[in-house]
């Protein structure tokens, strides 16, 4: 009970600093770590499989090209930042989770890091790459959830059995659910092995707190086993006269609610005008399924990886509110089109249900595993360069958006003039911002930028 009161009075206090139907572009770790905690009720998303596969997707408008998505790491995928951030959030979590007693004992002990090290040398270097980026932006969506919230996991036979080990390492093995199957059937062309014909949804929930939807869960009892129930009592409810193995006899009553699903679960794949273009498309039924089982109508819904808006959509039609978010500009457009398709499915005259309006985010918000004394003890120095791209894609100079390569690490106050390595004194420079500056102070870079009309008072 006083944990329910704190965390209600927490949910009070706590805003979202995100409006509901808003969908952010860019890389989703940097998104999510600026997004207020505790506040999703559930996340269900369809990330990369690390499959081995090229996919072609729609990019920007119909008379483009489709472009080829390749659905596998490789070492020089790392980013050096979130390999660094998971090393310090495994000291974290030797803090939080070891007694004061047991730290000495445990210098070592961490069960995320210690799986995702062992992938390399039962997989390789790709799938270690793979386990790094899900672990991290994994650990930003269990801070999101709301203690009664819950995660579905969409994965296959590709990386579901290392997915698994991180989601317990993460999430507690103690609040592991269900490995759902999706089973979709359709043709295939093996020859040595079965036919792969199932995704996996691993489903965790955030603590034993969770919400879970008994009827939004269940399916009608089969028709088989309704013609049983042919007695009526006085309220009318149906039931069947079963004798007992003593000799007496009972009345088991017919649920007309149903009966909570299977783990698996056969939904045809997409098809029909459902069809988007996108190869990893998934089926509404399929996430409208997830979507009643976990939450109520107004809850918020998240998926950090919408892609082709699935899962944004199916919120949308049960009433739930919805975040997401994805790398693609043309997610964007995708929502949008979708969304109006659904809106003339209801008959609605005028597109009242897309909004896309990005709010201003807190870039201070503290980030998950690292205290804040820690937020300028890189491992390597050449992490800081990721870092700084991630918080601000502009040149602190003269203000334009460029690639990271034409971006060069400066120091705020010149080393020469006492200024220090930590990253409360470095900025990203473009070339010319960078030669203009040169090894004086900040100020004489804005002077000069005001005088070359670049920048305004």
């Amino acid at each position: 009970m006083k944990h329910d009161a704190i965390q209600n009075a927490v949910e009070k206090i706590i805003e979202p600093n995100w409006k509901n139907k808003t969908i952010f572009l860019g890389d989703n770790l940097h998104i999510m770590r600026r997004m207020n905690s505790s506040l999703m009720d559930l996340i269900a998303t369809d990330p990369p499989f690390n499959s081995g596969r090229k996919y072609r997707a729609p990019i920007g408008d119909a008379d483009e090209l489709k472009v080829v998505f390749e659905d596998y790491w490789h070492e020089e995928d790392l980013d050096q930042l979130e390999h660094a951030l998971l090393a310090q959030y495994k000291d974290e979590m030797e803090m939080d989770d070891l007694s004061l007693s047991s730290r000495s004992r445990h210098k070592d002990f961490n069960p995320l890091y210690s799986i995702i090290t062992s992938s390399r040398a039962a997989h390789g270097k790709g799938m270690f790459t793979y386990l790094i980026m899900m672990a991290m932006r994994l650990i930003e969506c269990r801070r999101l959830l709301k203690d009664t919230g819950s995660i579905y996991l969409h994965c296959d036979h590709s990386a579901s059995h290392y997915l698994k080990m991180v989601m317990d390492a993460i999430f507690g093995k103690q609040n592991f659910r269900n490995e759902i199957i999706w089973c979709y059937g359709g043709r295939g062309m093996a020859k040595r092995w079965f036919q792969k014909k199932h995704d996996t949804i691993l489903f965790y929930s955030k603590t034993d707190k969770y919400f879970f939807n008994r009827i939004g869960a269940s399916r009608p009892v089969a028709a088989e086993h309704v013609g049983r129930y042919n007695k009526t009592d006085e309220e009318g409810k149906k039931y069947a006269r079963v004798k007992n193995k003593d000799g007496s006899y009972s009345n088991i009553y017919l649920k007309e609610e149903g009966v909570v699903r299977e783990d698996w679960w056969q939904i045809p794949f997409v098809r029909g005008d459902e069809y988007t273009g996108y190869e990893t498309q998934k089926p509404l039924k399929l996430y409208e399924r997830i979507i009643k089982a976990s939450s109520n109508p107004g809850d918020r819904v998240f998926d950090p990886f919408c892609g082709c808006a699935t899962t944004l959509v199916a919120a949308e039609k049960l009433g739930r509110e919805w975040v997401g978010i994805d790398l693609a500009v043309r997610a964007k457009a995708e929502i949008k089109e979708r969304m109006m398709k659904l809106a003339v499915d209801r008959g609605e005259n005028e597109l009242a249900i897309w909004k896309s309006i990005i709010p201003p985010i807190d870039l201070k918000k503290s980030l998950v595993g690292l205290r804040r004394t820690d937020l300028g003890k890189l491992p390597h120095p050449r992490t800081h360069k990721n870092w700084l791209y991630g918080e601000d894609e502009h040149c602190a100079g003269c203000g334009v958006q460029f690639p990271k390569r034409n971006m060069t690490i400066d120091h705020i106050v010149p080393k020469s003039k006492g200024g220090t390595d930590h990253r409360s004194n470095l900025q990203l420079l473009c070339g010319a911002c960078n030669s203009m500056k040169g090894d004086r102070p900040q100020a004489y870079l804005e002077k000069q930028l005001k005088r070359l009309g670049i920048i305004l008072d």
